[in-house]
């Protein structure tokens, strides 16, 4: 063989080596670094660890969909935003190609700033303030809802309740965490509920509190003596056990507890702590299509790993986490490269029909965000978040009122 020969012999060699046993050309033999920043402690620790579960999962299906070796670097920002930017900065040094997080808007806003400033995408799995989005930042990606996204589905949601059970309430009182969601989300609502002329009830009070307080007994004397129909919560997992414990000692029994978009009272942590009085609580939330073929293997996926769990306690975290994730692992595959600004560019032409959280295909408009994204009205019967609303998607009707346990 001579020089010529080799050279092609070595070329041909080269090339079948890229190619998977199926004939489709592999991104690179590299593996895609993600660095995965949940708060797996503190406030949140619970949530977090919900989160983890969806990204644990990711590297072995998206293998076997794509074909793509992901490593995940992890990291804990303990429910504190300052740990969450220097978190992020380790993981950039380390190595990681693209990041993925926080739950949490506050973390989220921190996270996007050296992200960008060290140009690094960052595709968010849950966070919802709209100023995240709004800074024209190129590295920046999030597939959730906004806030105003949240309240109007959620409001919407609360109709449809009305109009399901047969019930008009006149009066809320609304309470609400006093952290960046919190407050993004008080905006909405402020904003939003005067518009929608068709809700037949009205805030009679606000009050808001600390997401990390040992103590509601105040707050929710307060709302207890507004005598409303209803109340209304933005809460995070701790607070609302606390809330609905102090609910139950002053003997507060409004006709129910209605979420317009809030984590807290779907979490599987808020059934082991409560029992009987987590049931009927009501959250409207992004949620997965239990419908959906990739639901389908997640699932699957899930309960491998996770023999004693069950996906629906996770619905929200893990499957957005996931997402995130298939959206870092869909991009790479496309760019064939884990150079930063070709990943980012990626990311942004991103269009995946095959999801397994409710609305349209995955796309991202001009600011990163993506949009369409669904909700559905979840109610705690027989201690499991179960899909009431739309009719569609229901596997039971609503309670409302809710019974006193």
């Amino acid at each position: 063989m001579d020089r010529r020969q080799f050279s092609k012999t070595l070329a041909a060699a080269g090339a079948a080596s890229a190619l998977s046993p199926f004939g489709i050309l592999r991104a690179q033999s590299q593996r895609l670094k993600v660095g995965v920043i949940l708060p797996r402690s503190g406030v949140q620790g619970f949530i977090g660890q919900s989160c983890q579960k969806g990204a644990d999962l990711a590297p072995g299906v998206i293998r076997e969909m794509l074909g793509v070796d992901i490593e995940l670097m992890n990291a804990d920002w303990e429910s504190n935003v300052d740990t969450a930017r220097t978190r992020a900065e380790r993981l950039i040094q380390e190595g990681a190609h693209v990041l993925v997080g926080p739950f949490d808007s506050g973390a989220a806003t921190a996270i996007a700033q050296v992200a960008e400033q060290r140009g690094v995408p960052f595709v968010i799995n849950i966070a919802a303030a709209p100023p995240i989005t709004e800074q024209g930042y190129k590295f920046v990606f999030r597939n959730f809802q906004t806030a105003g996204d949240i309240v109007r589905n959620g409001l919407a949601l609360i109709g449809d309740l009305f109009r399901a059970t047969n019930t008009v309430p006149r009066t809320a009182v609304f309470m609400h965490v006093n952290d960046t969601f919190g407050q993004a989300m008080a905006r909405g609502i402020g904003a939003i509920l005067p518009t929608q002329t068709q809700l037949p009830f009205k805030i009679v009070e606000t009050i808001s509190y600390d997401p990390a307080a040992k103590d509601l007994t105040v707050e929710i004397g307060k709302a207890k003596a507004t005598n409303a129909d209803f109340l209304l919560l933005v809460c995070r997992l701790n607070d609302a056990i606390l809330l609905r414990r102090e609910m139950v000692k002053q003997r507060w029994y409004p006709m129910g507890v209605i979420s317009p978009g809030s984590p807290g009272m779907y979490e599987e942590q808020f059934f082991k702590a409560l029992g009987k009085h987590s049931e009927h609580c009501i959250s409207n939330v992004p949620w997965y299509n239990p419908n959906a073929e990739l639901t389908k293997v997640v699932e699957k996926a899930f309960l491998k790993q996770n023999p004693k769990d069950k996906l629906v306690f996770h619905g929200l975290n893990a499957g957005f986490t996931f997402e995130a994730i298939l959206i870092a692992a869909d991009s790479y595959k496309r760019a064939r490269s884990t150079e930063p600004k070709t990943l980012a560019e990626a990311i942004r032409q991103t269009n995946i029909t095959s999801k397994m959280m409710l609305g349209g295909p995955i796309k991202f408009n001009a600011k990163g965000q993506v949009e369409g994204i669904g909700s559905a009205c979840l109610q705690n019967l027989n201690l499991v978040p179960t899909v009431v609303l739309p009719q569609a998607a229901a596997t039971a009707k609503p309670v409302f009122p809710m019974p006193r346990a």
